[in-house]
């Protein structure tokens, strides 16, 4: 069974930066495809970013392309990051780390794996 745990949230102000943890543990070999969602409250679950392992290929959502930045460390244990830099206000959500076996999907509900989140508040 995987496990995902995150780290990283926290309270900044606007233009300000945060960088979120993900530690997968478990049976890693079994995910393709990692990623961030986050929620707001009132809100639907919706994706930030996707990290395909075969190719290291990243996608990311209109509201935070060119701001966030996904990547996977392997090196010792599997690690998702996700770097937030220039944050919004609009960016406040607890944010989901998730991983899923086959190709990544857009769609929350096609991943197997969740962590418990982390909150990101961000002041302006």
């Amino acid at each position: 069974q995987l496990q995902l745990v995150e780290s990283g949230g926290g309270s900044v102000q606007a233009g300000g930066s945060l960088r979120l943890s993900c530690v997968a543990s478990g049976y890693t070999l079994s995910t393709s495809c990692m990623a961030w969602f986050r929620q707001a409250p009132g809100k639907e679950r919706e994706g930030v970013a996707l990290f395909e392992s075969e190719g290291h290929v990243t996608y990311y959502s209109n509201s935070v392309q060119g701001r966030f930045t996904i990547s996977e460390d392997t090196a010792e244990n599997t690690v998702l990051y996700l770097e937030m830099n220039a944050l919004k206000p609009e960016d406040t959500a607890m944010y989901y780390c998730a991983a899923k076996t086959g190709v990544c999907w857009w769609n929350a509900g096609r991943f197997d794996y969740w962590g418990q989140g982390t909150q990101v508040t961000v002041s302006s």
